[in-house]
């Protein structure tokens, strides 16, 4: 496993839903259900539900660090459990339904703890969320391994509101014509022409305020203002993109010339070049991108808007 990949194990109420919702948040590589903590070896899905094992229905969650850390991952856990609430997550009631954290890197108990302690902040009953080290985990079954890809209309203590906070799937389309004729001037030359703004004359250059800067064309969330710098070249400057799979690069040969262009790969707009020339504490590259191929989404009005899965990772 790379060493950028990060293990932990969630439970909370019936692993169905659990593992849709966390299987589709940005970062996580891989889920897989199972039980874990119990004091009998080798159950099955009967022996949990019908006898006292003590093991807890779980999901095996397999994350890359470098895209959303441990504290952000259990911040998304928590909106989808109750944890106040013993034994018991919906309509699902019994131990093997309780709520839980189990590590397997002694390191991450602090983090967790610390997690848990600003949780409570929020609440006035006592947090019942078991912390631990994962003692033993059994895979369950194959008909219970991603059970709500394979029947959707089965059963989910989550809403499906909750589900679909934390994807965007099919949610961005390339632009319509109408789209594009209501772009501006400078927009429609600078997306559609591959025309570059003026340096130090634009939107966005200076700003540095909390959010998420989108295609204009499309709505795709592109980059994060925790990886814009001030790289003093008069254009918004980004260390990478939220997501490598949300653009393409293409070799530019313009003005005489070799450059990187950099387009966004559902909208097929043009948005500025990428330079080996970034800060090397955060991987050397520099996303030169123009404020008019974009538009900001302040970190207060995310949700509204329909970015709420994302506030997790602006810093």
């Amino acid at each position: 496993m790379l060493e950028q990949f990060k293990e932990i194990y969630l439970a909370g109420g019936c692993f169905w839903g659990i593992e849709k919702y966390i299987q589709d948040i940005y970062g996580v590589k891989s889920t897989q259900v199972g039980y874990a903590n119990g004091n009998t070896k080798n159950p099955t899905y009967e022996d949990v539900s019908h006898e006292d094992t003590n093991h807890v229905e779980t999901v095996h969650v397999v994350y890359d660090s470098t895209d959303i850390s441990l504290e952000n991952l259990l911040e998304l856990y928590y909106e989808v459990i109750e944890p106040t609430s013993i034994n018991k997550q919906g309509n699902d009631e019994g131990s093997r339904y309780r709520s839980g954290i189990y590590y397997i890197d002694p390191e991450d108990k602090e983090v967790i703890t610390k997690s848990i302690s600003k949780l409570q902040e929020k609440y006035d009953d006592h947090i019942v969320i078991e912390v631990g080290p994962l003692n033993i985990f059994y895979k369950a079954e194959e008909y219970h391994q991603k059970y709500l890809d394979k029947n959707p209309e089965g059963y989910c203590h989550i809403s499906k509101e909750k589900l679909n906070s934390v994807k965007d799937i099919n949610k961005y389309n390339k632009p319509s014509q109408e789209t594009l004729e209501n772009l501006t001037d400078i927009q429609y030359k600078v997306t559609q022409e591959s025309n570059t703004e003026q340096a130090f004359n634009n939107a966005y250059y200076n700003n540095f305020e909390k959010g998420i800067y989108v295609d204009i064309t499309t709505g795709e969330p592109l980059f994060v203002s925790s990886d814009k710098f001030e790289s003093g070249c008069g254009w918004p400057s980004f260390s990478k993109p939220i997501d490598p799979n949300v653009l393409l690069t293409k070799v530019d040969r313009q003005f005489f010339m070799k450059r990187k262009e950099v387009i966004s790969k559902i909208g097929n707009s043009h948005l500025g070049h990428v330079f080996n020339d970034g800060p090397k504490e955060t991987g050397g590259k520099r996303y030169c991108i123009n404020s008019a191929s974009l538009k900001f989404i302040a970190v207060d009005k995310m949700k509204e808007e329909g970015y709420g899965y994302l506030v997790v990772y602006v810093k």
